[in-house]
């Protein structure tokens, strides 16, 4: 299998603490630049209750037409969160150049009274 070239950089953490990590940041990939997005919104109310969530979609290449992944975590509301994960449907072109991607789904399955939530919403431009 051939190699693909990548091109990044690492972030560290900053953490003083006992568990110290960093971050990689992808900027190209086999020579095409690479771009993500970012998404937050509010769960449906269910059981009582609601969940706030935001995060970054995973990088995609620029230039074609594309989706992203994307996974995080609720807001901990009611005693519990919930895991948001999937992909997001392909490029929506704006007007004044750029794009954005419309996601939804539903929610993991947690709580005391076992539950899950809706969720949908646009990616930033």
């Amino acid at each position: 299998m051939p190699d693909i070239p990548i091109t990044g950089f690492i972030m560290d953490s900053d953490d003083s603490g006992s568990r110290h990590s960093h971050t990689l940041y992808i900027t190209s990939w086999d020579g095409v630049p690479v771009h993500d997005h970012e998404f937050r919104g509010i769960t449906s109310f269910d059981v009582g209750h609601d969940h706030r969530y935001a995060g970054t979609t995973e990088p995609a290449r620029s230039g074609v037409q594309h989706t992203h992944r994307y996974m995080t975590i609720t807001s901990f509301d009611a005693r519990h969160r919930h895991r948001i994960r999937g992909v997001t449907g392909p490029a929506i072109s704006l007007p004044g150049g750029g794009h954005y991607h419309e996601f939804r789904g539903v929610t993991s399955v947690d709580g005391e009274t076992p539950h899950s939530h809706r969720y949908s919403g646009r990616t930033s431009g």
